[in-house]
């Protein structure tokens, strides 16, 4: 079933960019709530938090998981092909606004973010206080070697260096464009690996690239003893995690959906979404780690 969904939302998705558009059938028009997330292991896993505490609710749930980066998905649940993503609130504005609207400020970015998407149809729940930004890491060799600690100690050598990121990260004003016009950096290549897992841990462990960017809830940066760069200008917005959801969704099916979400984010801290990372890092199926997590915080059991 995910398989199918997946594979008709990349279909509806590209149809409904042409012109003009075919008539459609949207996740609207089932009884169920379809949940999103980006191609990344840690939106999968937060997707899988969000779905099975809103299942054990009472709720049919549908999961559309790896779907692809922001470009593809934000549309897709403005169109309503999917009905609820995990966001991140800074990033979320900063797509969907522009022009800096984000800030470190996390209850003016929610506010901001809750205006920005309410003329889009959608509702911003309440937020996590787990908060996962963009991170701009090295080797603890190459820190040492350039004595880096701050992203603004990268300016005198970052021609010197090629740079790993998601494939879209050069027009994202949070990742090299941001990089450039705040801090001035002008790496020597710019490598696209994927949203902050495998391949770019990979790539700085083989030194295919001497930067990275990595989330900075990921647990592999302590394990590999990574430097994680200290944004000393402030590049990063509040980047809490935010469910989003069509607002038609939560008419149709009432307050209790509202209810069960706030009560996953509110459990949900940093340190927490950490650990659950780890687990995913090292071998766990990230189904299989949601379902620990909500059981020992006691989630299910209430809900269920």
């Amino acid at each position: 079933m995910l398989r199918w969904r997946t594979a008709m939302f990349l279909f509806l998705l590209l149809a409904a960019c042409g012109s003009p558009p075919a008539p459609q059938t949207t996740a609207v028009d089932d009884d169920a709530i379809t949940v999103a997330s980006f191609n990344f292991a840690e939106s999968v896993l937060l997707a899988e938090l969000y779905g099975q505490a809103l299942r054990s609710a009472g709720f049919r749930v549908e999961l559309a998981l790896d779907l692809g980066a922001r470009e593809f998905v934000q549309p897709a649940l403005q169109r309503g092909l999917v009905e609820l993503v995990p966001e991140y609130a800074g990033s979320a504005l900063e797509f969907v606004a522009g022009n800096g609207s984000a800030s470190a400020d996390e209850r003016a970015t929610h506010r901001a973010l809750a205006r920005a998407m309410a003329s889009r149809g959608l509702t911003v729940l309440a937020a996590s206080p787990a908060q996962d930004r963009n991170g701009i890491v090295v080797t603890s060799e190459t820190a040492t070697r350039f004595d880096l600690h701050t992203i603004s100690d990268l300016r005198p050598v970052a021609s010197q260096m090629a740079f790993g990121g998601p494939p879209e990260c050069p027009e994202r004003p949070l990742c090299l464009e941001g990089l450039a016009s705040l801090y001035g950096l002008r790496f020597k290549s710019f490598v696209p690996l994927d949203e902050g897992g495998a391949l770019t841990v990979a790539a700085l462990q083989a030194g295919q690239v001497q930067a990275a960017l990595l989330f900075t809830s990921d647990g592999q940066i302590d394990a590999h003893g990574f430097v994680l760069l200290k944004d000393d200008r402030h590049l990063q917005p509040a980047e809490n995690v935010t469910p989003i959801i069509r607002t038609d969704v939560l008419a149709r099916f009432g307050p209790r959906v509202a209810e069960v979400t706030n009560e996953v984010s509110a459990a949900l801290t940093t340190d927490e979404l950490q650990r659950l990372n780890r687990e995913v890092a090292a071998g766990g199926a990230p189904a299989a780690v949601a379902a620990g997590w909500l059981a020992e915080r006691g989630i299910t059991d209430v809900l269920g």
